[in-house]
């Protein structure tokens, strides 16, 4: 059973190049979110794939900074508009925090690169033009403008005009790149004469870095440049007619270079909407962190074939998520049997590619689920927590038998790293009805006699027995509830009544056994 990241990979080891380089782009535009970074993260599993193999690879990731605003991103001021059509490397930053506004929207993923085990070069659309990179590929398009202006007219409705030139430069007056353009180009000097919406009608050097290549024939320019070999990108571009297919031929025709292998994805939603910037829906590889490790993060790319719908819901759902993760780790590390030989092959796989530090021992994350509970009991207190672990057998082999103080530096460090990923989700996605605050004082809230009867009960129950198990506890208190004919749900809320002053609550076998033996027994008995 192969991953479809190896598969790309052996495909790619039949090309006869002396170095595969792997290349990602990311539109400086606004935030980058876990939907549009999806380059980067194929990108490199790719190239990491291709290393394993024996093959020379590199990663690099270019930014498309030098591409004009279209659309002014979440959380900016209305008042940004007027660099609408601007080049984004000419813009400033929003908040006077970095040099730039591009360097404002890519610190936040460059900065956790590492976290995610992700080695690549990075690369500055901008500076490519400034430092004169581009400028022979603008005199071969400009030079070759018919034959290029034939190729796009193939997938057109409309033709592109006959002085149409695939170059625009930025504006000299009104400092815009999507509003010129270009009629004339001397090739004696290297000057190209433009028009913009603005008014404006002058003329520019190619070789300033004040313009740029029109899309399609930049993208295929930079696959000669860097002689890429593999680029993932998102499904828009793989569209039959789109980018893809028409800077293929691009690059084959007009720079003699034979197109990488395309790896097209598909979006990635957030609660079923579209991620985008301008409206401020979207989810950052930062805040991902703040909720939940790093390989969980790939797993979630790498556990379906790049063109499958993925939705990312950090709300309940992710609970879920959480769940199915910690079972491959776990079957992965064989803690856990899979529910069958051929999921658990498939578990194993995926891990594998997902995986960041490789190890042999099975990190510590106790059940993320559960840690909601435990947090919510026992505060930012890892021993507590641990306790309260163990006492509601919610450790797996390689840990049922240790002390808190048996934890290797790397296990506690694992351990208070998800302590702290599950506040987080508590505090920011967590919704009521799983929040909860022992209270202090016995809550003033009012009882049947039968709940009375059944609390007192079930003190006694708990005050001369020990509980190894919360599903044994489970089973004696329907026992008793079923002494005084109560419903399930009316002796639960009594328990919830006195403990938290709600109606309701986490599990209540297991939620009783994590608290204070003394505490649980004088509180059900109504006792200060």
């Amino acid at each position: 059973m192969k991953h479809w990241i190896e598969r790309i990979a052996d495909e790619l080891k039949e090309w006869n190049v002396e170095k595969h380089v792997i290349a990602s782009g990311t539109s400086i535009s606004g935030s980058i979110h876990i939907g549009n970074s999806c380059d980067v993260f194929i990108a490199n599993a790719v190239g990491k794939q291709l290393k394993e193999m024996g093959e020379k690879s590199e990663t690099i990731w270019i930014a498309d900074d030098h591409d004009p605003l279209r659309k002014v991103p979440h959380p900016l001021p209305e008042s940004y508009d007027k660099y609408l059509g601007m080049p984004y490397s000419n813009i400033p930053c929003p908040d006077g925090c970095c040099d730039s506004f591009v360097e404002h929207f890519e610190k936040p993923l460059l900065d956790v690169l590492d976290d995610f085990g992700i080695e690549l070069t990075p690369k500055s659309g901008f500076e490519m033009y400034k430092d004169g990179i581009y400028d022979e590929y603008i005199r071969i398009s400009l030079k070759k403008a018919d034959k290029i202006r034939e190729i796009f007219n193939r997938y057109r409705e409309h033709p592109l005009a006959d002085d149409w030139l695939p170059y625009n430069p930025i504006c000299d007056k009104c400092g815009r790149v999507n509003t010129t353009t270009s009629y004339a180009f001397n090739e004696d000097n290297d000057t190209i004469s433009y028009k913009c919406e603005c008014g404006a009608d002058a003329e520019m050097n190619i070789t300033s870095g004040n313009g740029k290549l029109t899309w399609r024939v930049e993208w295929a320019a930079r696959w000669k440049i860097f002689g890429i070999t593999c680029e993932p990108f998102g499904k828009d571009h793989a569209a039959s007619g789109g980018s893809y297919d028409v800077s293929k031929i691009i690059s084959e025709e007009i720079f003699d270079y034979k197109a990488p292998y395309p790896v097209p994805y598909e979006w990635i939603t957030l609660n079923g909407d579209a991620m985008s910037k301008s409206k401020g829906v979207f989810f950052t590889p930062k805040q991902w962190l703040e909720i939940g490790p790093a390989e969980s993060l790939n797993y979630f790319i790498f556990r379906s074939k790049p063109m499958k719908h993925k939705d990312f819901s950090p709300n309940m759902a992710f609970l879920d998520f959480i769940d199915q993760f910690d079972k491959v780790e776990k079957v992965f590390f064989n803690e856990e049997e899979a529910p069958s030989e051929k999921e658990g092959k498939k578990f194993k796989k995926i891990y594998e590619i997902a995986q960041i530090n490789e190890g042999d021992s099975l990190p510590f994350r106790p059940p993320y689920r559960f840690l909601t509970v435990a947090y919510q009991i026992a505060g930012n207190n890892p021993e507590k927590i641990f306790e309260i672990l163990k006492k509601n057998s919610q450790l797996t082999k390689s840990f049922q038998d240790k002390e808190f103080k048996d934890l290797e530096e790397k296990e506690l460090e694992q351990f208070k790293q998800r302590i702290k990923q599950v506040k987080n989700w508590l505090d920011k996605y967590g919704p009521k009805f799983v929040k909860f605050q022992v209270m202090k004082k016995i809550p003033r809230l009012e009882l049947s006699d039968d709940q009375k009867a059944f609390l007192k009960s079930l003190a006694d129950l708990i005050e001369s027995k020990e509980f190894n198990s919360a599903e044994t506890l489970h089973d004696e208190m329907y026992e008793i509830l079923n002494e005084y004919d109560l419903k399930p749900q009316k002796a639960f809320q009594a328990i919830y009544k006195m403990i938290l002053g709600q109606k309701q609550g986490p599990k209540a076998a297991s939620f009783l056994l994590s608290l204070d033996k003394d505490f649980v027994v004088k509180r059900l008995r109504m006792e200060e």
